[in-house]
């Protein structure tokens, strides 16, 4: 099943979702007026702050959640007759308020907030979670290598890295975060991000030569291209490429090596040549740290693929989605909340600001209950997503991405180191 396609996302569920609809239909709770929230109990160990994916994805898998008569027939032998019955009429009414794509979160960010009853916004809950969880962690990981790389573009090439729907969705998280284009085909038509590629070394091979696999190269894509010059030897093959392409030869490829040193003897022999416009592109299992580590050498773009689409590391947030109010036998809205040992959560509905000075980002403030008081230089973090069932937050990607350069500029300079530490600011509850 493709979530990214057009079809129902209902069974992009877990069995227990289902069972906990049944018995609550069998005991009245089911109708009951519930809140749910989706939020992170920590960052991921190190990290300084975390980037919200994932969110026009989960508005489009909401619009999208509907039994149809194939999933009604595979959930006979699941559920009871008068669950099937309710599941074929099902629409989620309630409303969804939470944080906008490409903004920071900390923990106990309260990153979406789902009103409903208890069996509408109870099934929402795996499906939420596996959007948040997988694009924000490729989000927050793009987001450090693009801080890392300065001026210098990222490209994202994770698509052999990871699950085929998977690779959609990291491309289009990572440009969220400041990846300028991406490999992908599926992401440039369905998000509209920007792709790019030329060549593997698998054509320079399939070629009688090197010489014969650049002629080929340029002669279809033009001068501009990017040509791949480490299948051999690196120093003849910058040589042919510019003998070829002429010094208006667009950039060169390494993809092996140490890439700090060969970038610099590389630098220097197109310079030699008269190819000074000739950018040199860098790829071979790059992360934050080793893009950091190259901010010295002569590297115009980074390519980077596993490292991004498993999250650098951390490939879940660990956000959970807990019930945190429910109506009483009077109908009144009471706070709940989860106790256990090292799994705690906070009751009540939860609202969000940033507070800053001067433009810089102090706190994560959280409200319990009502909005908590901004003091006329904070920046309120919830928007209105779902109302009574309806979309109302939906917005192009690039909206998404600006708000991701706006928001990360907010951050204390701490936020730019890549050694791991505490959360840049502090989260304080009211």
């Amino acid at each position: 099943m493709n979530s990214l396609g057009g079809g129902s996302t209902a069974l992009l569920t877990d069995h227990y979702e289902l069972t906990m609809l049944q018995a609550s239909l069998a005991s009245g709770t089911a109708h009951r007026r519930s809140v749910f929230e989706l939020f992170p109990r920590r960052l991921p160990e190190g990290r300084r702050y975390g980037v919200v994916g994932g969110v026009g994805r989960a508005l489009e898998a909401i619009e999208r959640f509907r039994f149809d008569e194939d999933a009604l027939a595979m959930l006979a032998d699941v559920v009871n007759q008068e669950t099937l019955d309710w599941l074929r009429d099902y629409r989620f009414s309630g409303s969804v308020w939470g944080y906008a794509e490409g903004d920071m979160y900390f923990p106990y960010s309260p990153l979406a907030v789902v009103e409903a009853t208890f069996a509408e916004a109870v099934l929402l809950e795996t499906l939420l979670l596996s959007i948040y969880n997988h694009d924000s962690a490729v989000a927050s990981a793009a987001s450090r290598m693009t801080l890392a790389a300065g001026d210098r573009p990222c490209i994202e090439m994770g698509s052999r890295r990871t699950h085929e729907v998977a690779a959609v969705a990291s491309a289009r998280a990572a440009y969220v975060a400041g990846f300028r284009a991406s490999s992908n085909l599926a992401a440039r038509h369905l998000y509209g991000v920007p792709s790019t590629g030329t060549s593997a070394h698998s054509f320079t091979l399939v070629h009688d030569t090197e010489e014969g696999a650049f002629r080929a190269q340029v002669n279809s894509l033009g001068a501009g291209t990017t040509l791949l010059v480490d299948t051999f030897d690196v120093a003849e093959a910058v040589r042919v490429a510019v003998e070829v392409a002429g010094p208006e030869l667009g950039a060169v490829r390494l993809d092996s090596g140490d890439l700090g040193a060969i970038a610099r003897q590389v630098r220097s022999q197109l310079d030699a040549l008269g190819a000074t416009d000739t950018r040199i592109v860098v790829t071979s299992d790059l992360d934050e740290f080793a893009i950091s580590a190259l901010a010295v050498a002569p590297v115009d773009s980074y390519g980077v693929g596993t490292e991004l689409v498993t999250g650098s590391g951390h490939p879940t947030c660990g956000f959970v989605y807990k019930l945190v109010a429910r109506a009483d036998d009077d109908g009144r809205l009471v706070s709940v909340a989860k106790k256990s040992l090292d799994k705690t959560s906070l009751g009540g509905r939860k609202w969000a600001l940033r507070r800053l000075d001067d433009g810089v980002a102090q706190a994560e403030v959280v409200g319990i209950g009502t909005p908590p008081e901004d003091d006329g230089d904070d920046r309120p973090l919830l928007v209105e997503l779902v109302r009574d069932g309806r979309v109302v937050g939906a917005e192009p990607l690039v909206a998404a991405r600006e708000r991701h350069a706006r928001a990360r500029a907010e951050l204390p300079p701490e936020a730019e180191q890549m050694s791991k530490g505490e959360p840049v600011i502090e989260t304080v509850h009211v």
